[in-house]
């Protein structure tokens, strides 16, 4: 008898153990996951986000079938082409009809930063002409071992073309973040042509 009470007790003891361990898994587990909850946004992370939405190919199909007399289908294919010091990002755009995508009509770098804090907006989206248009032709269809470095890319940041300040969409609205302008900055408030 006294073996099993013994046995009984380690038994319960372990119970004991384990039932204070789940707790605990849970509690951090919980706590963990209220802090990613609650976690707020920052300038760099709505940079990174709008840096990879606009990465990628996308067709205006839809647009060009619904109206094909007004709109062309085009192919827009951008990706990441180098980053600077301060951590913007520096993506590669081409604009070309979706039949001849290897000749691209329009070219161009666009840098995404978070904006300034003085303003308030969320992120500072520039364009700029590229140097040399030839030697980027279908960059982000090329291999990265094909593509010009990064040091490079950076090097053949050209003209300054425009800046547009985008503002994280209220909750609710059908966007994710909008054009926002604020008159006391004389820069530009417009989007490209």
């Amino acid at each position: 008898m006294g073996t099993g009470s013994n046995s009984e007790s380690e038994g319960n003891g372990w119970g004991r153990a384990r039932g204070i361990l789940v707790k605990a898994a849970v509690l951090i587990g919980g706590a963990i996951l209220l802090k990613r909850l609650t976690k707020s946004t920052t300038r760099w992370d709505h940079a990174r986000f709008v840096s990879h939405s606009l990465s990628g190919e996308k067709f205006s199909m839809e647009q060009a079938s619904r109206d094909p007399d007004n709109y062309f289908n085009f192919r827009m294919v951008t990706c990441p082409a180098a980053e600077l010091v301060d951590g913007s990002r520096v993506l590669y755009f081409e604009q070309a009809f979706w039949r001849t995508p290897s000749k691209p009509f329009r070219q161009r770098f666009y840098m995404v930063k978070p904006c300034p804090k003085e303003m308030k907006c969320d992120v500072e989206l520039s364009s700029y002409a590229i140097r040399d248009v030839e030697e980027y032709k279908n960059f982000c269809d090329r291999s990265k071992a094909q593509r010009p470095l990064p040091e490079e890319v950076i090097g053949d940041i050209a003209e300054h073309l425009t800046t547009i300040y985008l503002k994280r969409c209220e909750r609710g609205k059908r966007c994710l973040y909008e054009e926002w302008c604020n008159l006391l900055y004389f820069r530009t408030c417009s989007l490209e042509e």
